[in-house]
């Protein structure tokens, strides 16, 4: 069964201090966030104002919601302003919409989000500068060749919250991840113990492996291979996305005559791709990027540049419509494939998902 969750994002500037840290915390002291709420929610068809609408519908209402802690001292909203505070004090704000998660990242390297059973998501990012090569790949694969990256981790982590005022403390994230730091910072990963075949997938494994014994709260590890690639573990399975940018015109075919939706205009749209696959125990990797890439290339050449209106099949020219053709297209040649992200404006989109859960990525 396909699921599809509708997402928006509102940035609110706001300052607070949370007195509940331990001695010695610096967000003890007054300071300031630029901070981002997000939220998932799965909408029934009648709820946007238009057939089409669910999006931007959404993310109006959510910067109605957070308009009330834009340039405000946060304390005096929120006894206890944690990121799990605020994200609980929207959802008291909601009404008519089947809220399925709702997050709040104080920076762009740091968040959590809350589903509707109270479990608390934390998740932060890291990056470390390395070089690595692939040993098993065909000859001429470029990643056979020693070259760097930027790589980018996030440890992810869960807990029940019942009455606490935080999940796993952000902090905690930090000091597991220090450390990894010193081992992988300027290294050649190849020359690692069990890294000698350095792929995202294994170096995720092998970063649970180090964290998970002695930090129970661990539920995923992703790396991020380069800003547009990547991979999850959560210690059985593995998964990989895959980003792709197309610049396309639309007009939502059942908006009112006097919207300005009605019209025709267009986006710069974002697709992430999700796919689950068994570890090819030789290559150490799901699928390669490269194949994503591949196999999405005559899909996006049907939508990058093109007038989306006149494609018959998208009944009302959402991102949803949009999402659910890339979908029909791509997945006869891409079976692995179970999530597509599509993002209209940044954080602002359709989520389908027919596979297990993954976990959410930083827009």
């Amino acid at each position: 069964m396909t699921e599809c969750y509708t997402v928006a994002s509102a940035p609110f500037e706001a300052a607070c201090k949370i007195d509940s840290l331990p001695e010695g915390s610096a967000a003890r002291r007054l300071h300031g966030h630029s901070y981002l709420a997000r939220v998932r929610a799965s909408l029934p068809s009648d709820w946007a104002h238009f057939s089409g609408a669910e999006v931007t519908d959404l993310q109006t209402l959510l910067q109605q919601k957070v308009a009330p802690l834009d340039h405000r001292y946060l304390n005096d909203i929120i006894e206890t302003p944690t990121n799990e505070n605020i994200a609980r004090w929207l959802d008291t704000q909601w009404q008519g919409a089947s809220i399925d998660k709702i997050g709040v990242q104080s920076t762009a390297h740091e968040g959590v989000d809350i589903d509707q059973q109270g479990v608390a998501h934390s998740w932060k990012r890291f990056r470390f500068e390395a070089a690595h090569q692939l040993p098993n790949v065909p000859a001429g694969h470029q990643c056979g060749r020693m070259h760097g990256h930027g790589f980018e981790v996030i440890l992810h982590a869960h807990q029940s919250l019942n009455q606490q005022a935080m999940g796993v403390d952000l902090d905690v994230l930090e000091q597991q991840w220090a450390t990894l730091q010193p081992q992988l910072h300027l290294r050649c990963l190849n020359d690692i113990k069990g890294l000698e075949n350095p792929t995202s997938e294994r170096l995720c494994a092998w970063i649970w492996q180090k964290l998970k014994p002695s930090f129970s709260a661990l539920s995923w590890v992703s790396v991020y291979e380069t800003a547009t690639a990547g991979s999850h573990y959560d210690g059985v399975e593995f998964r990989i996305w895959k980003e792709f940018n197309f610049d396309s015109a639309i007009r939502l075919k059942k908006a009112p005559q006097d919207s300005p939706f009605s019209q025709l205009h267009g986006h710069s749209y974002l697709a992430r791709l999700h796919v689950q696959a068994p570890l090819d125990t030789v290559m150490g990797w799901t699928v390669d990027y490269g194949d994503v890439k591949l196999r999405f290339k005559p899909v996006v050449e049907q939508l990058d540049h093109h007038d989306l209106s006149k494609i018959e099949s998208l009944q009302e020219g959402s991102t949803r419509d949009i999402a659910l053709l890339i979908k029909q297209l791509l997945a006869p040649s891409l079976p692995q494939m179970n999530r597509i992200d599509l993002y209209e404006q940044q954080g602002n989109g359709t989520v389908l998902n027919w596979g297990p859960a993954s976990p959410a990525l930083p827009i």
